[in-house]
């Protein structure tokens, strides 16, 4: 099942229960709901706000529900994994979110296009797990260069803007830049 296909049912689910969620989501199903990548994810990652108890456990119970039709959907694939990343992006990323899916119950935006690439460069350079969807993004050479200062800061460690750098280096190097 795909992410849109996922995130459709449980606005179904959700309005039959009569609840509502609104929320900024990041990650792989973002990605995938904005037509960046098409691939299967294993969770929908909420930024913020707070994922409400009453829609966790809706989550969870449709969870439930769609193993017993065959899916393969886990209990806590609705999740706030990321929240911590909106301490550290770029001031005033709440103004330029995007409409991302707009239903009954849910209503999700997203992070704009810049505020996505720190985040999924962030990813790389942090995890390194990343690279596929940062290659899909397609960060021109100058987002690329733009993001690197704000890269360079997001880590203590005196090796990281090095790192930073050699990762960016190699993805400009995909993209067929010169860093």
């Amino acid at each position: 099942m795909n992410t849109r296909e996922i995130i459709n049912r449980f606005d179904q689910y959700l309005s039959i229960k009569g609840l509502q969620f609104e929320a900024v989501a990041i990650g792989g199903a973002a990605l995938n709901l904005l037509g960046v990548v098409n691939r299967p994810t294993k969770d929908c990652d909420i930024l913020c706000p707070e994922i409400p108890a009453e829609i966790a456990e809706a989550s969870q119970s449709f969870a439930v529900k769609l193993r017993k039709e065959g899916g393969v959907l886990a209990d806590g694939w609705l999740n706030n994994g990321p929240v911590s990343l909106a301490n550290h992006l770029l001031q005033g990323w709440e103004d330029r979110l995007q409409p991302l899916f707009a239903g009954k119950a849910i209503h999700l935006r997203s992070l704009h296009r810049s505020d996505l690439l720190c985040a999924k460069l962030f990813a790389l350079c942090d995890r390194g797990i990343d690279l596929a969807d940062c290659i899909a993004l397609a960060p021109t050479a100058d987002e690329l260069a733009i993001v690197l200062s704000w890269l360079e800061q997001q880590d203590a460690n005196p090796d990281w803007p090095a790192h930073v750098s050699a990762t960016l280096a190699d993805l400009g190097k995909r993209l067929g830049y010169v860093l």
